[in-house]
């Protein structure tokens, strides 16, 4: 009896931590971890050793080699005349920069190196200028998340090549070019309405009278040395990760190094300002998340929800199931290799035409990405840790895990509609 209710705690265990996130300024990486003691060890009979097994090393190195590259950047001054050098040359008018980082970080994505490395190249500068132009941080983050996720499903990117070999088992081929345009169009289509919801028309408006000329007008000093060397770095650093496969944490920790060696950057400052309560919490809630996967309890959350399928409602259901799962879970890891490979039974169990296997595999694509920007997913935890200093974390998490959440609605909406009713592309 004991066994059988392991993954109803499991499940319970997440809702809690969800809910005190949503109330109380508390660390829950921190708080995660002590329930995956208990959850795990205590009441899942499982080893401690095999619990922490599930600590994300590498989203630790990535978080904390990325950001300390970009602190070091911050504290000697070079990101804050970036911003003022981009605002000058966008001649004041932030509405055009969620516009510009969509697009660059969809192109950018869909050269290979996948959303995540994608998300921490843009994330630190993305969201400095968001606060320093006014911009709302979750808007920001949304649509720059949403342009490199747009750009996942490319044949050379990692995701999409995981989609293509799933894809090649079942007997499809050719398909990989399709899955990559829908994944754009689901995440173009988002981008808009979040643009048009969070603020992105009224930036197009000049609140006060030379406000804008004020910024095209800004006095901003040349690049010291130390910067101008800072500048060629991170050049470098982006470089090497979308051409040359260097893993993003452990060459931030590389480059970084390098500045703090020949003191081009005061490094004791730079390690002070890097978001360490933020990376206990991304990696904390991750070990909890997988801690489920090991004892049911997604398994349990995907069976509930199934229930429910019928042939007319059948891409409409497994994208919110997706979507949500996605929400808490891998969507490389955990989405695509359990849910592409199950489409054609599924199509098969409800009595489905067999002319529904694309949009079925688009709509579980598009899906799983879409609730990536909750702050419980690698990408939108990426954003988060670099929200600026004067943001509300705790509202933006807030409003990060809500975005995230409706996605499962929304984003299951807009794919069905799309992809099985109209018939996109």
């Amino acid at each position: 009896m004991l066994q059988m209710s392991v993954p109803v705690v499991s499940l319970l265990a997440l809702i809690f931590i969800i809910i005190i996130s949503c109330i109380m300024p508390l660390n829950i990486g921190a708080m995660s971890l002590g329930l995956a003691l208990v959850v795990g060890h205590y009441i899942g009979g499982l080893k401690v050793a095999d619990i922490l097994k599930s600590y994300p090393t590498n989203i630790l190195i990535m978080l904390a080699g990325t950001t300390y590259l970009f602190s070091l950047a911050q504290v000697n001054g070079t990101l804050e005349k970036i911003v003022k050098y981009t605002l000058k040359g966008v001649k004041g008018n932030a509405a055009i920069l969620p516009i510009i980082f969509f697009l660059l970080a969809f192109v950018l994505s869909s050269m290979g190196p996948g959303q995540i490395t994608i998300a921490a190249l843009m994330a630190p500068m993305a969201m400095l200028l968001a606060e320093e132009a006014g911009i709302s941080p979750l808007l920001m983050a949304i649509v720059v998340g949403n342009g490199g996720q747009a750009g996942a499903m490319s044949p050379i990117a990692p995701a999409g090549v995981i989609a293509a070999g799933l894809t090649q088992k079942m007997g499809l081929t050719g398909v990989s070019g399709i899955l990559w345009l829908n994944q754009f169009l689901g995440h173009f289509i988002v981008s808009i309405l979040a643009y048009i919801i969070y603020g992105g028309l009224k930036l197009w408006k000049v609140k006060e009278p030379g406000q804008r000329q004020s910024l095209v007008d800004m006095q901003v000093e040349p690049f010291t040395r130390n910067q101008l060397i800072t500048l060629v770095a991170i050049l470098i650093f982006i470089i090497g990760a979308l051409f040359f496969k260097m893993d993003v944490g452990l060459g931030g920790f590389l480059i970084g190094t390098v500045l703090a060696l020949f003191k081009i950057a005061d490094e004791g400052k730079a390690i002070k300002q890097m978001p360490w309560g933020t990376i206990l919490f991304v990696t904390g809630v991750t070990v909890l998340v997988d801690l489920m996967s090991k004892i049911g309890g997604m398994d349990l959350f995907a069976s509930i929800i199934a229930r429910f399928s019928t042939p007319l409602t059948l891409t409409l259901v497994t994208g919110f199931l997706a979507a949500l799962i996605s929400a808490y879970a891998s969507t490389i890891g955990v989405i695509l290799p359990a849910f592409i490979p199950m489409a054609p039974m599924l199509l098969q169990k409800v009595g489905a035409p067999a002319t529904d296997l694309i949009p079925l595999l688009s709509t579980i694509v598009v899906c799983g990405f879409l609730t990536d920007l909750s702050p419980l997913s690698t990408t939108g935890a990426i954003f988060y840790a670099n929200a600026g200093e004067k943001t509300n974390k705790q509202k933006l998490f807030r409003d990060m895990l809500i975005w995230g959440l409706s996605m499962s609605v929304v984003g299951a909406v807009v794919s069905w509609l799309a992809f099985t009713v109209l018939r996109l592309p």
